[in-house]
């Protein structure tokens, strides 16, 4: 896996556009960027910048700082890796016995948790929204490669199931608007019309995204219910 980047991240416009895409976009984890509590403020320099709901006295630091015991891992995110030690074996003795040793119970505080109610519905929604849609199984671990024409270019992979993602997001947002449309009382039965027939051209130009999906009930239908 590759050390994390000093700046200038290439998936860093994804990540202040949508801090739930994380998880998905980030391939340098684990790193602070990638935890759940991480608060994202403002980006400098190619990073994105924010601050910890936990570990409020470090300020504000970018996504690239080392994780801490309290890190949790984004839908999506990599683990930090576990390092076991190796210790040598103790010499046998006659009449050894075992005492195991003493109980303690950790009293240690590990901070209080600052969180809005709307950090926290976000925070569910993506939890939800993860685990609404399955992608296929024969794309599981593929990757889309964007090949420029310029052979002097280098190509861009992005894994599929970021990929996924993003089009599941497109797909929920759209369903989302379609319901606030339907529900809005200041709009006329004709306006209402008029503006779902643009969601349902959106969703008769995303079918071709249609194979990603392992149900297809849970892709996109075009006019006439086409998918």
């Amino acid at each position: 896996m590759p050390g994390a980047p000093l700046e200038n991240c290439p998936d860093v416009e994804d990540c202040i556009a949508d801090p739930s895409e994380i998880g998905h976009v980030c391939t340098y984890g684990p790193l602070c960027g990638t935890c759940v509590v991480y608060r994202v403020l403002e980006t400098r320099r190619g990073l994105l910048l924010g601050t910890c709901r936990i570990r409020t006295d470090r300020g504000e630091f970018p996504c690239t700082a080392p994780v801490c015991d309290s890190y949790q891992a984004r839908a999506g995110a990599q683990p930090p890796p576990l390092v076991t030690i190796a210790k040598a074996p103790r010499p046998r003795r006659e009449r050894e016995f075992y005492e195991p040793p003493p109980r303690v119970r950790d009293t240690r505080p590990v901070g209080e948790l600052e969180m809005t109610r709307d950090e926290l519905k976000a925070l569910l929604r993506e939890a939800i929204e993860e685990n609404a849609s399955g992608l296929a199984q024969k794309w599981e671990g593929g990757v889309a490669v964007l090949k420029p024409a310029d052979p002097s270019l280098q190509p861009k992979e992005l894994p599929l199931t970021a990929l996924f993602h993003k089009v599941v997001m497109i797909r929920d947002k759209l369903r989302v608007l379609e319901q606030k449309i339907n529900a809005n009382g200041k709009l006329s039965d004709t306006e209402k019309v008029d503006l779902q027939s643009y969601i349902t051209g959106c969703y008769g130009s995303l079918t071709t995204f249609n194979v990603l999906f392992r149900e297809r009930d849970d892709g996109f239908k075009g006019s006439g219910g086409k998918e």
